[in-house]
């Protein structure tokens, strides 16, 4: 049995049950089953039990025992919603999950998400940020991955500090995946998409243009980017890929398969 900081056993006095609060079961409510770790949104209350969703859309019915839920990390009871109370159907977030209304940041793990630049934090936050909230996972930003070996063994790996790695341009024979390979920790997961720039993981339709245009080596990608699309300096470039971007459909799949590893792995 786990230890919780509500005591070994929260049933065994009358005194002890009467001080667990109860939780309507609202479609929409977050909670945790401490027995299995599964976190998921209420979706119904099914014969005397609650059946839970988790941001992946997979379904799991548990009972409606006392002092069975966590929410915010504390024990809770859930209870069947006042008759009169409709179920709406759940909002979803914009990558897709549950929608948790009044949400309160869960306090962050010690595992972390990093990423290579400022744009693509953003470009996270907007379509995950919901996620990672509920999940308490912070994302950083490095500044390039050059020095990413030593970054990992100042950080400090090990069970429950986890990292997870967004690389940009992961193709074979790149710079990057040569950084990559020198990195040799199971608590690490570097995953990353073939782009050459996170811009170019956002639909070319999302931007309003036919494709992104191809730029000679020689020159800087997102200044060659807004030089052939009429979009002056990069600040003003990234205003209109950002703009352009309300979920995760404006995503090219392999950035979203990229990301739902990494917040799957250091949350695992």
């Amino acid at each position: 049995m786990r230890s919780h900081d509500y005591g070994r056993d929260v049933l065994a006095a009358g005194k002890r049950r009467r001080e667990i609060p109860e939780v309507p079961a609202e479609p929409g409510t977050v909670v945790e089953d401490p027995a299995t770790g599964f976190c998921g949104a209420v979706v119904r209350i099914e014969s005397g039990s609650v059946v839970l969703e988790d941001r992946h859309g997979r379904h799991r019915l548990f009972p409606l025992r006392p002092a069975a839920f966590l929410v915010d990390g504390q024990p809770v009871t859930l209870v069947r919603p006042a008759p009169s109370a409709t179920a709406p159907a759940a909002a979803r977030s914009a990558s897709g999950s549950v929608r948790v209304e009044g949400l309160r940041a869960r306090t962050a793990r010690d595992s972390r998400i990093w990423v290579e630049g400022v744009h693509d934090a953003m470009l996270v936050e907007r379509v995950w940020g919901h996620d990672l909230r509920v999940e308490g996972v912070v994302v950083e930003s490095l500044d390039g991955v050059d020095e990413l070996a030593a970054r990992v063994e100042d950080f400090g790996t090990g069970p429950g500090r986890r990292l997870g790695v967004l690389v940009d341009h992961l193709v074979t024979g790149s710079k990057e995946s040569r950084i990559v390979a020198a990195v040799h920790d199971e608590n690490v997961l570097v995953t990353g998409h073939p782009y050459v720039d996170i811009w170019q993981a956002v639909k070319p339709s999302s931007v309003g243009i036919a494709a992104w245009p191809t730029v000679p080596r020689n020159v800087p990608w997102k200044e060659g980017i807004c030089a052939a699309l009429g979009w002056g300096e990069p600040a003003e470039g990234w205003r209109r890929v950002l703009a352009g971007v309300r979920g995760f459909r404006d995503l090219e799949t392999p950035l979203i398969g990229a990301v739902e590893r990494l917040i799957d792995f250091v949350t695992g």
